[in-house]
């Protein structure tokens, strides 16, 4: 036999070797062609930064025809919600609580002031967010202006009559500043990667190792395996929170507006969460590498892309929102933001501390049952 020949049958032999073991390992061939799929599905539904149900709260101090009809500009954009308020302080609070983006502020003298040919009104954007608060922005402007130029067209006036001039302010976010917005959200992103990476790994590693079968003669029961591997990484995930709060005050100057206890506790819960769902997932897989991808498409990337970090969630479509909103990453992470550029809001954190104390019991009970029948 040839060289050429010799060497055309190993390797017809090392291919159909190499098939036969690809098509057996499950794990390939799920990273293979499903995780392209989730991947193009996470970011050609989930990745969107166009707005299209920013809230704004209309406040008209006092309801002229004039006011009416520039405001109607605003309930003929399908970018915009409109809400009206009676008040300003009722507004005030709605801002403070998260329930709209924007205020649009009406002045008691709008109608002279229009009449005149110049009106200003007052536009106070939600700076928890500068992505929304500066598209909002243009929005709103763009949508009086249209109405008050289809006005001028009709009564054949100047261009310059019922020109509406716009003074705008930023609640939470004075400067705008992008960073106040981002450096929150990575502090969950950093909590979901230490944690689940951590904790995933434990379990897939003693099984490969073969030291898990020497618990099978031990009277030690699930429970006590969760929470004897859960011990030391929540005092590292602990130093982690720290280490990032003063990061985030100290090296990058964002506030944080509410108290340490409240930040602290809230981001506590969230570590565990995460712990324990990297455990979790450790429990069920078969070797390290299965269980860091399956640590990647069920903790990372849908906190990073799915929970409201670079862009509003509800810009998405339905389906994605209901998922969203099963991540416990969304629920921490706009509890997170608010704690960090509103100040404590108890409501809100009592809402949302029970959502992830609901995800810890569950993922106990499940990983427990896990180990369980592991260890049977």
């Amino acid at each position: 036999m040839s060289h050429r020949s010799a060497f055309w049958t190993r390797l017809i032999a090392l291919t159909r070797k190499e098939t036969k073991q690809l098509l057996r390992d499950k794990s390939s061939m799920a990273i293979g062609f499903i995780l392209p799929i989730i991947l193009i599905l996470l970011f050609g539904y989930g990745l969107s930064f166009d707005l299209t149900n920013g809230r704004v709260g209309v406040v008209d101090q006092n309801p002229t025809p004039q006011s009416s009809q520039v405001l109607s500009g605003l309930n003929g954009s399908k970018y915009i919600t409109v809400i009206h308020y009676p008040s300003f302080a009722q507004a005030q609070a709605a801002m403070g609580n998260d329930d709209i983006d924007a205020i649009l502020n009406m002045p008691s003298d709008f109608a002279a002031q229009y009449a005149n040919g110049s009106a200003t009104v007052q536009i106070i954007n939600n700076g928890r967010s500068t992505s929304i608060a500066s598209s909002l922005q243009g929005y709103i402007a763009s949508a009086l202006n249209t109405v008050s130029s289809i006005q001028a067209d009709r009564t054949n006036s100047s261009s310059t009559a019922g020109v509406i001039s716009v003074d705008q302010r930023m609640w939470f976010n004075e400067s705008g500043n992008s960073t106040w917005f981002l450096v929150p959200g990575l502090i969950v992103l950093i909590l979901t990667l230490v944690g689940a990476f951590l904790t995933g790994l434990l379990i897939a590693r003693e099984r490969e190792r073969g030291t898990l079968e020497a618990m099978f003669v031990t009277p030690i029961r699930p429970l006590e395996i969760v929470l004897s591997k859960l011990a030391p990484y929540i005092v590292i995930g602990m130093v982690d929170i720290v280490v990032c709060l003063l990061a985030a005050h100290y090296l990058f100057e964002v506030p944080i507006r509410a108290s340490l206890l409240s930040v602290i506790s809230a981001s506590f819960l969230y570590l565990m969460v995460s712990l324990l769902l990297g455990l979790m997932i450790s429990g069920v897989s078969q070797s390290q590498f299965q269980a860091s991808q399956m640590a990647l498409l069920a903790s990372f990337m849908p906190a990073m892309m799915l929970s409201g970090f670079v862009f509003d969630t509800r810009n998405l479509p339905l389906v994605v929102q209901i998922i969203s909103n099963v991540l416990p990453a969304t629920h921490y992470m706009t509890l997170v933001k608010t704690l960090f550029l509103g100040g404590d809001d108890w409501s809100l954190w009592l809402k949302e501390c029970g959502i992830l104390l609901i995800y810890i019991v569950v993922l106990t009970v499940i990983t427990a049952r896990t180990l369980k029948k592991r260890l049977r």
